[in-house]
């Protein structure tokens, strides 16, 4: 049985992406050479992966002559909002309470980080 297409961001389409919001749009070969400068990367890859990205709906393209031009077709914001809510859903019984305590004890927040946090709760009780 074929494994169900995910569709959250990889970390490579992630990469991806931020070059997208970064940049505001991008062609294959921008993408490539900035990809590229952590580490090897084949064209062909990342024509594939943006390719992959705009089937998800995170991002637009327009041909120009032979190069395709991507562009995101969400705001960041709005991607960590719905991967969070996939993260909610599938660790966290879709509880923010739960995740709260979770990262409250096994993170190493200190004083100052809790006191934020309060203020933030406070004000949202306002």
């Amino acid at each position: 049985m074929a494994r169900k297409k995910s569709q959250q961001l990889t970390d490579t389409e992630q990469q991806i992406m931020q070059i997208l919001w970064d940049k505001g749009e991008a062609s294959v070969k921008d993408i490539t050479e900035i990809l590229s400068q952590e580490k090897a990367t084949a064209y062909t890859t990342v024509q594939t992966m943006c390719k992959i990205i705009a089937e998800k709906g995170y991002a637009d393209f327009r041909k120009e002559g032979r190069a395709f031009i991507y562009s995101p077709k969400i705001t960041q914001s709005e991607a960590r909002q719905g991967a969070l809510k996939a993260l909610l859903n599938r660790f966290f019984g879709g509880s923010p309470e739960i995740l709260a305590q979770h990262l409250i004890k096994e993170t190493d927040l200190d004083l100052q980080d809790l006191e934020a946090l309060q203020d933030k709760i406070d004000a949202a009780k306002e």
